[in-house]
C-alpha cells in the first residue's frame, strides 16, 4: 500500500504517514528499521506494509520503505 510520509523523529525512528484517504497511521521504529531507511522527510511518497491491529486501533505498520517506480 502506498501513503505520504507526515512526522518523522529521527531521535526515536518513529512517525506517521497519511494513507490516500487523510487517515493519519503511525509508524514505530521497528518498522522503519524493517525497510532499512535512514531518513524520511514528510511528503515524501512511500511503501507501507500492514497487519490488522487490536480491536479498534485500526491496522498496524510493519515496514516503511521509498516508494520506486
Amino acid at each position: 500500500m502506498q501513503a505520504t510520509a507526515y512526522t518523522y523523529d529521527p531521535e526515536t525512528r518513529s512517525g506517521s504517514v497519511l494513507l490516500d484517504d487523510g487517515t493519519p497511521v503511525e509508524f514505530g521504529a521497528e518498522a522503519f528499521d524493517a525497510g532499512g531507511l535512514r531518513l524520511l522527510r514528510p511528503g515524501q511518497r512511500v511503501r507501507i506494509e500492514t497487519e490488522p491491529g487490536t480491536a479498534g486501533a485500526g491496522p498496524r505498520i510493519t515496514l516503511v520503505t521509498l516508494q520506486t517506480l
